[in-house]
């Protein structure tokens, strides 16, 4: 990140991101463009694939689905596909958690995490570009039905070719009409709240008093309440609904958690690289150290959801549901072994062991590092999610890290563009003081 430059008022501060902070998210933006296009020549070229293992799955899981076998689009649109779909459920639910974050804070009259509060009400800048192209690439999937298996032709029409008695089961909720529907309400109402929660911030911050923050406080119960339910509904119809046959009671809590930690190191990092460049004066190693524990705290929380959910299915050991975990233990000529160990490493292991002890979560490197971990360690937790589901063996890394550079770059364009439109410092907040003086 290039250097930045601002402005004091009394403590009020004002991000001005320059050009050169500029020209560095476009670098991003180019070079994931360029790692793109690399790897469609590449995937052209047959080299990294393993499109004949791919197909090969991809009749066996036909026959095993009772349908006819189905080729769908060549390896390289597919891939750009998924991972269009991947790389925005990711940091569309990243960004929502800023907006949770905050209206926690908001419901429990905390007062700790004022001196960061702006940058949650940055976070949730990817939302409505979000849902566009969620529209779109779930648009797209109807080229070669390559994303989501239900949306097959005649998959739910008896004496059918492609029919499948489970699928056609849950016609009543995985159905087109009624997933778009759910996809705006959700993406809408989140948008909304954020909205609200943002315009009550600003009007604060000109007029001050205490009559916004507990508007603030009444919208955000309002809201937790509606996300409390929508996240779930989304984490079954964004990831869920890709491996069609098969479900899990947890698994609205699992994606959620892992949004969840990720938007909490997202908020970490970026208060961070803001104290590194001057900003934030009023940031202590109090506040990352509050930070570091929800880090570490919600990481274990993660582990217990990943572990429960998976200890569960081995226990049981019923083959509708031990599919899911067969294809990323040992699946696929174990493709994705390696990944399944590693995603418990990066995300569990090392920020546990990094950040146990006190001093950990108050040093602006260790918490740097742990954080960026985090979040390459959970974009390949949802690569995981998504991949065994939909591209089966025929899966790769160049294509999906170039998609995920491009979406990198352009979230850091809206986040820090939203950034500089308000003093990073909310000067009328009734609880700035309680903020500027809390010790840990």
């Amino acid at each position: 990140m290039a250097t930045l430059t601002h402005q004091e008022n009394l403590t009020a501060e004002y991000l001005e991101v320059t050009p050169g902070a500029r020209k560095n998210f476009m670098f991003i933006i180019i070079a994931g463009v360029a790692v793109l296009v690399l790897g469609v020549i590449l995937s052209l070229l047959g080299i990294g694939s393993h499109h004949e293992a791919a197909e090969g799955a991809a009749a066996a899981h036909g026959a095993a689905h009772g349908g006819a076998e189905h080729h769908g689009s060549a390896p390289w649109l597919k891939r750009i596909i998924v991972s269009l779909w991947h790389n925005n459920v990711f940091f569309t639910g990243v960004s929502a958690i800023g907006t949770v974050f905050m209206a926690i804070q908001y419901v429990a009259y905390a007062g700790w995490s004022v001196v960061v509060k702006r940058i949650n009400e940055a976070l949730s800048a990817w939302l409505v570009p979000g849902l566009v192209i969620m529209l779109v690439v779930f648009g797209l999937n109807y080229i070669n039905h390559d994303l989501f298996h239900w949306t097959t032709p005649g998959i739910m029409e008896k004496g059918n070719a492609n029919y499948d008695a489970i699928i056609a089961g849950k016609q009543g909720f995985l159905n087109p009409i009624f997933y778009v529907i759910r996809m705006v309400l959700f993406l809408g109402l989140w948008i909304f709240f954020t909205k609200r929660l943002r315009d009550l911030s600003l009007a604060e911050d000109q007029i001050g008093g205490t009559s916004f923050f507990h508007k603030s406080i009444n919208v955000s119960a309002a809201f937790l309440v509606v996300y409390a339910v929508s996240s779930s509904i989304a984490a079954w119809d964004w990831v869920m609904s890709v491996d069609t046959h098969w479900f899990s009671t947890m698994f609205g809590w699992y994606v959620f958690a892992s949004w969840w930690v990720s938007g909490i190191a997202a908020v970490t990092l970026c208060a961070i690289i803001l104290k590194q460049a001057g900003y934030l004066p009023l940031l202590k190693p109090d506040h990352l150290h509050d930070l570091g524990k929800f880090i570490f705290g919600f990481s274990i929380f993660w582990t217990y959801v990943w572990f429960s959910q998976f200890m569960l299915i081995w226990y049981a050991n019923l083959p509708e549901e031990a599919v899911y975990f067969n294809q990323r233990l040992g699946g696929f000529n174990g493709q994705y072994t390696w990944i399944f160990y590693a995603n418990l490493v990066i995300n569990f292991a090392f920020p546990f062991l990094v950040l146990m002890t006190r001093d950990a979560k108050r040093q602006m490197i260790m918490l740097k590092i742990v954080c960026i971990a985090i979040l390459v360690g959970h974009w390949t937790d949802f690569y995981l999610m998504f991949m065994p589901g939909t591209m089966k063996a025929d899966n790769g890394f160049i294509i999906e890290i170039g998609i995920a550079l491009i979406f990198l770059g352009s979230f850091l364009i809206l986040m820090t563009k939203r950034l500089a439109q308000a003093s990073l410092t909310p000067v009328h907040h009734p609880f700035l003081d309680e903020s500027v003086h809390h010790t840990t």
